[in-house]
């Protein structure tokens, strides 16, 4: 088990550079006085995709050999990574497969397909996506591109936390996580924050794992508005990080979320789907002081359904 370093992230950023988009970090008064500290707003929702997603797989089929690369790809996702992934094999003119949940959000299915992917849907309650892309691979001969455990994968998503590094130096960031892989890259590249990582309340394998010791697995068929963060467990790479960087694990409930998407439209501009605000609806119910640090608060994407986005807006203050 290869398990990636802040050198690795350096690597990913010179193979994703110009494909990649170097996302703006946002400041906002209103968010300022509400935590009583420096807060900036990294929009991984303004990423090509829509989410972070585009950073780790393009990292991950660049990093392909040549001959391997031509024989296409397989990905399994919720929503994002497949986005990610068929945009970086469109671009690299080559096949993907990606394997997605029958009740993904529309959004991301048309998006995918729109990309000329071919989706495979599947039972998340009664079916496993990891046996469903394995299969697919070895039938393919095509190269299974992880969402989250898998080193290239990881330091690609950890080259946000290092364009973070490049302005500015945290105290404290808050960043969603559910396999953990952006999580941990950005672990990885600022090793002097303090990284909170957010997940869905009921969904909270993270939480479980880190006071546990070792890797605990959420029930089948526990719901969330964050489709996003919605994986049974994290990976033996991710959690090889998460035990020695991560401070904690921190749950938000839906209703949170929603206000939280609301607050981001009104007063940052910023459009994102449930997955994308639960940091920043973390960060509002955080119990750490934060006052006068520097909080940095990865928005993870923006790939939300029209009436998702308005349930959110109609959310009582």
């Amino acid at each position: 088990m290869h398990v990636p370093t802040i050198e690795d992230v350096k690597a990913a950023a010179k193979r994703i550079e110009g494909i990649a988009v170097r996302t703006p970090l946002v400041r906002n008064d209103a968010l300022d006085a509400a935590l009583g500290a420096k807060v900036f707003v990294k929009a991984e929702n303004l990423q090509r995709g829509g989410a972070f997603k585009m950073r780790g797989a393009t990292n991950a089929i660049a990093a392909l050999d040549p001959d391997v690369r031509k024989r296409g790809v397989i990905a399994f996702s919720s929503g994002n990574h497949a986005i990610a992934v068929s945009t970086a094999a469109k671009l690299f003119g080559i096949e993907a497969t990606i394997v997605m949940p029958s009740d993904a959000p529309r959004i991301k299915l048309e998006t995918t397909r729109g990309n000329g992917a071919t989706v495979v849907t599947y039972d998340r309650v009664n079916e496993s996506r990891e046996e469903i892309g394995a299969r697919l691979s070895a039938e393919k001969g095509a190269s299974l591109i992880k969402p989250f455990d898998d080193p290239f994968v990881i330091a690609g998503q950890g080259t946000a936390g290092l364009e973070v590094s490049q302005d500015i130096a945290p105290d404290v960031v808050f960043v969603p996580a559910s396999g953990g892989g952006l999580a941990t890259g950005v672990a990885l590249a600022l090793p002097k924050a303090r990284i909170i990582a957010v997940e869905p309340a009921e969904h909270n394998d993270i939480a479980k794992t880190l006071a546990a010791g070792s890797i605990q697995r959420n029930a089948p068929g526990i719901r969330s508005i964050c489709d996003g963060l919605l994986t049974e467990q994290m990976g033996e790479i991710t959690h090889a990080i998460a035990r020695e960087r991560f401070e904690a694990a921190v749950g938000v409930s839906d209703d949170a979320v929603r206000r939280a998407m609301k607050f981001a439209f009104r007063h940052l501009k910023l459009v994102l789907e449930p997955s994308g605000a639960a940091s920043l609806a973390a960060a509002f119910a955080s119990t750490l002081d934060l006052k006068g640090a520097t909080v940095v608060i990865i928005a993870s994407g923006g790939n939300v359904d029209a009436e998702t986005f308005a349930q959110a807006l109609a959310v009582a203050d």
